[in-house]
């Protein structure tokens, strides 16, 4: 009706209240449509009619047509003005009517009462409307109910996922593992270490593992010599092996492997004879009484193993002017139970990775270092009875249940002749490395590590342990894979070549891939050495997933009558993961049983590898059901997973399980102590615990519900928990200490290690100019782990105002 009110005139209808009369076929004006002028219309045409005179019936109509009797003969006047041939018809969804000069016998042509259509039309629009608000009630009480009785979706979703967890992980059994154990015992004595490399492949593969690769670096190892190394007392002349036993053909016979692996990779090799000064652990305050009470230049220290990193303790050797050290651990330090009296021991004093390509990989074409021995001096690993015939020492050093320290009388000379030779050359380390593609975060990526035997290295079988473990869960994993489950993000799965001598496999495979992995690995799950003992479980963390640990532990622990307390730390450890921990600034995780005692014992004794034959191992786990539970997790109670669970789900939750809070909780604990100046670190970690606070309640906690869930901030919130250690890594640290120094020397020290090193540095030289420097290093890392959470914030902040 636009078109026909456009073309009336203003002027002459102004004030005037219209009526509508139906069009007849020969009053249609020309241009009209073709589809109306159908015979077959007409009977709905007359219904339109009707509901038009309906409209006119309406109340208030009664007036309109009293106004227009009144005014009649003043319409009909203006009527003649009226070109009748300009008005063209409006088309409606009920038919076409056109506008007309009101007539004066409208109102008495149509005024009747409505026909019965019109009563039975609004009976069946009152059904119609009836009918809507019963289905609507219906529906508002179905949906009450179904919420009411239905749990949230957090809650199904955290009940379905760890019920997925447990269908996982219940299939591992310990009879698997003790078979796969078993089966890879029997291949280290292969010489080729690409036998067993290639042997892990095939059964990872066969297990249906995507994309199962060997990875092969050309690396420079030094390995033992032709004959054992040996110790000569120059006073009787008395030659012996590092056991303690005479060097006679027999004794050299009987254990020849054993006395071959005796040795120090990478020590300086060559003959050297001295006198021998007794250094205890040789740490900084031992070192300073013994210069002051003799020359030490050229001489053999009697160094004992622990307390301190190894090359540490090496470094302030090598600098007081040490020609020589014979290293050894003392009974006193190791639990009762264990009688290594005679037993040998092999130690590296490689940092990582191959010694010839150090900070970049070990690929084709790349340039070659000479570097046959890390250290100017000899070192040589000996055993408990070999001192003691040194310091002609039989007696019972046991008294009242108390152990004596092996200590060297200070009013005693021994003049040894230590020999030691050794053997470099480049061989091929092998690493495996196989993948289970994410499904909604490939590029994101967990690691799960184990290690393997490298071919002329010492005959210990424990990688046999570690590698039957991560193959049990892998199994485990592809069983449900094959039913049509994936993980959110891609598990790659490695075992590495190459880590008594220095975690070489890991070390040029990180390398390698440096970029890519710094950008997308989440974490790192070690199960390196998981049968240390049979009597406690240990956790080691970094901070940030201390809390997921300890929750996991609680829940185990809940279901059993004894449950011994949570041990749970960020201390240094051994193995593959110092890569990933020093170079990447990645959070990681180990799980491994040890000896109650050994917790207690000085730190760093694991440094020293003893030859663990595989029949020691059944003897600590005949059914394997501790293997079972390294897997799984939890003592006694294999139903409840760490190991297994942790990476399931950190490899699954939307929002990675890290606590940002712990770490500026972890800072704050590591700067109390006495050392002095620290009040501004100690204020700007205060700004650091409130900024995790804020970004842990207004920003984890949100993602961390269905219903407020984001996609993109999700992501962007675990770029910011995935980076989180990377402030804390520093460049330049002492030998043999963590550069992530969020991580500590042992349990019994609660400070940034290397605030403690220059401490007592500063103690022993009456120098500040170290200490003031490791304050500088720590205050960076701080202010740099603020940084990123203000950046995190602003990014969230800016992302925020852009959606609204």
């Amino acid at each position: 009706m636009g078109e026909n009110e456009a073309s009336l005139p203003n002027t002459s209808l102004q004030g005037k209240k219209m009526a509508y009369q139906k069009v007849n076929a020969d009053q249609r004006a020309p241009g009209h449509s073709q589809y109306l002028d159908n015979d077959d219309l007409q009977a709905t045409a007359l219904d339109l009619e009707w509901d038009m005179e309906k409209e006119l019936e309406e109340p208030g109509f009664d007036q309109f047509q009293l106004d227009s009797a009144e005014n009649q003969n003043l319409e009909n006047s203006e009527t003649a003005d009226l070109n009748l041939d300009s008005i063209q018809p409006a088309t409606s969804p009920k038919g076409r009517f056109q506008r007309l000069q009101e007539e004066t016998d409208y109102a008495t042509r149509y005024t009747r009462s409505a026909p019965k259509s019109n009563h039975c039309n609004f009976c069946r629009l009152l059904k119609i409307l009836c009918t809507a608000i019963i289905l609507f009630i219906f529906g508002i009480l179905i949906g009450y109910y179904a919420h009411k009785n239905c749990p949230s979706n957090a809650t199904s979703s955290g009940t379905l996922d760890h019920q997925l967890y447990q269908e996982i992980l219940k299939t591992i059994q310990a009879e698997d593992i003790k078979k796969t154990f078993r089966n890879l015992v029997q291949l280290y004595r292969s010489e080729d270490d690409t036998d067993i490399s290639k042997t892990i492949k095939t059964q990872w593969t066969s297990l249906g593992l995507e994309d199962v690769q060997l990875v092969n670096y050309s690396v420079l190892l030094n390995l033992p010599g032709p004959s054992p190394s040996s110790v000569t007392l120059s006073s009787s002349g008395q030659c012996f092996h590092p056991n303690g036993q005479p060097c006679s053909e027999d004794a050299r016979t009987q254990s020849s492997q054993d006395l071959l692996y005796s040795y120090a990779a990478y020590s300086a090799k060559g003959t050297l004879e001295a006198k021998v000064i007794d250094v205890s652990y040789g740490n900084t305050d031992d070192l300073k009484r013994i210069k002051k009470m003799r020359n030490v230049t050229n001489q053999i220290a009697l160094l004992k193993l622990g307390k301190l990193p190894l090359l540490y303790k090496l470094s302030l050797l090598e600098k007081a002017g040490f020609g020589g050290v014979l290293l050894y651990i003392d009974p006193c330090d190791l639990p009762k139970t264990a009688n290594l009296s005679y037993d040998t021991f092999m130690v590296s004093l490689n940092p990582g990775g191959d010694p010839s390509t150090p900070g970049y990989p070990s690929v084709v074409g790349s340039f070659r270092q000479d570097r046959t021995n890390l250290t100017s001096l000899l070192v040589q690993p000996i055993s408990a009875a070999l001192v003691t015939k040194l310091i002609s020492s039989s007696k019972d050093r046991t008294k009242n249940g108390a152990c004596t320290p092996l200590e060297l009388p200070h009013n005693e000379e021994r003049i040894v002749n230590m020999h030691i030779q050794t053997v470099t050359e480049f061989k091929t380390v092998t690493n495996v490395v196989g993948y289970l593609k994410g499904l909604t975060s490939p590029d994101r990526y967990v690691i799960v590590g184990s290690h393997h035997h490298t071919a002329s290295s010492y005959s210990g079988q424990e990688w046999a342990s570690s590698t039957a473990v991560i193959t049990a869960f892998i199994q485990a994993l592809m069983f449900r894979v094959k039913r049509g489950w994936r993980p959110d993000r891609s598990i790659v799965f490695c075992s590495w070549g190459g880590t008594v001598l220095g975690n070489i496999g890991s070390y040029e495979w990180g390398e390698d891939f440096r970029k890519v992995l710094q950008r997308n690995v989440v974490a790192y799950v070690s199960l390196h050495s998981p049968m240390k003992g049979n009597s406690s479980l240990c956790s080691v963390a970094s901070p940030s997933l201390q809390q997921l640990v300890a929750e996991k532990n609680k829940v185990s622990c809940s279901r059993r009558a004894q449950c011994p307390e949570t041990n749970v730390s960020s201390v240094q450890i051994q193995g593959d993961v110092d890569y990933f921990i020093n170079h990447l600034g990645v959070p990681t995780v180990q799980f491994a049983y040890e000896d109650t005692k050994a917790i207690q014992d000085p730190s760093f004794l694991s440094e020293a590898l003893f030859p663990k034959s595989a029949k020691k191992i059944e003897e600590m786990d005949p059914f394997f059901k501790l293997h079972e539970t390294i897997t799984k997790v939890g003592e006694e109670y294999i139903h409840e997973q760490l190991s297994g669970e942790v990476i399931l789900q950190i490899a699954n939750e939307p929002v990675l399980p890290f606590n940002a809070l712990d770490i500026a909780l972890e800072v704050q604990n590591s700067l109390k102590g006495d050392q002095p100046n620290t009040h501004q670190l100690l204020a700007l970690a205060s700004h650091l615990r409130e900024s995790a606070e804020l970004f842990q309640s207004d920003e984890m906690r949100p993602a961390n519900d269905p219903k407020e869930r984001v996609p993109l901030r999700v992501r962007m919130l675990n770029d910011i928990l995935q980076d989180m250690e990377k402030n804390f890594l520093v460049q330049q640290v002492p030998p043999g200490f963590y550069r992530n120094i969020l991580y500590h020397l042992d349990d019994k020290t609660s400070q940034f290690s290397i605030l403690l090193e220059a401490w007592e540095h500063h103690k022993s030289l009456a120098s500040n100019e170290t200490f003031q420097e490791a304050l500088s290093k720590v205050l960076h890392s701080i202010n740099s782990a603020q940084v990123h959470f203000k950046a995190g914030l602003n990014v969230f902040d800016s992302v925020l105002d852009g959606n609204n």
